[in-house]
């Protein structure tokens, strides 16, 4: 790996992919807002439980995949190869999108390595289209495509509040388990057995706490509860996405800087779990 990673890191990776997007382009540029925000004066690289990612050589930046104004099939191979090659040296993934499309790929990889995979899936939201205009691919469809490969144990939804009568079919189909934002509350314990993959869309915030996406639902999560549930859910996590951040959206990098927020929480959570 030319990065020289080792069992037990974490490896960040940037995935600049817009394209499968329905709506606006933009998120591949978030990547690099991201690593803006994690590293702005600003703030500093400690998570909340006192883990310091700028203290430990286990933390590593990987960069960012060669998929930039890419569409269709190639960029979504390319995104599963970068990540199972990772995966392969014993590494955690910690993927900066990009739109959520992305997540069919990384979930894919992960999913071949590790068996019986759980996924708790943080968004507005289900992402369980069958296809979009653009096709099977769309940002709106990696649920689907992730269930379709019979590898998940388990996908978790939570945040939902976008249920229409067609993803109603295929999460019934798919027997995925959705907590709406309507059912939702903060004491609501999430628990695995096993191993757990967080794939987490900023657009699961309420617009007042992530502005910064694409596609706005009011009535989301706030910021603090999207922390408590990273730290609190049951399981072992070994890989994790944060996706659909929009920059051209995104005033004076307030939402950059809660992306950059849950990098630390997760990242810590995966260096010390």
């Amino acid at each position: 790996m030319q990065h020289d990673l080792t069992s037990g890191d974490v490896a960040l990776m940037g995935v600049p992919l817009d394209l499968h997007s329905s709506f606006l382009q933009g998120p591949a540029f978030a990547p690099g807002r991201i690593r803006e925000a994690l590293h702005s004066g600003a703030a500093n690289l400690t998570a909340e439980d006192g883990t310091d990612l700028g203290a430990t050589d286990r933390f590593k930046d990987t960069g960012d995949l060669d998929v930039f104004e890419m569409f269709g099939q190639e960029p979504i191979d390319r995104i599963e190869a970068g990540a199972a090659a990772r995966i392969e040296t014993g590494a955690r993934v910690l993927s900066l999108g990009g739109d959520h499309s992305v997540a069919y790929p990384l979930i894919k990889a992960h999913a071949d390595r590790y068996e019986g995979l759980n996924v708790l899936h943080i968004d507005s939201h289900p992402d369980l289209y069958d296809s979009q205009y653009m096709g099977p691919l769309g940002h709106g469809c990696p649920f689907a495509r992730v269930m379709e490969t019979g590898k998940v144990k388990r996908l978790v939804q939570v945040g939902i509040r976008t249920m229409n009568a067609h993803q109603q079919e295929q999460a019934d189909k798919f027997g995925v388990e959705v907590i709406d934002m309507r059912n939702w509350r903060p004491d609501l314990e999430i628990s695995f057995d096993g191993l757990v993959y967080l794939s987490l869309d900023l657009d699961a915030l309420d617009p007042a706490f992530a502005p910064g996406v694409s596609h706005h639902e009011p009535g989301g999560l706030s910021t603090r509860e999207v922390i408590n549930l990273i730290h609190r859910f049951k399981g072992q996590l070994v890989g994790a996405d944060i996706v659909e951040l929009n920059p051209h959206r995104d005033p004076y990098g307030m939402t950059a800087m809660v992306a950059a927020k849950f990098v630390k929480e997760i990242g810590a959570r995966l260096l010390t779990r």
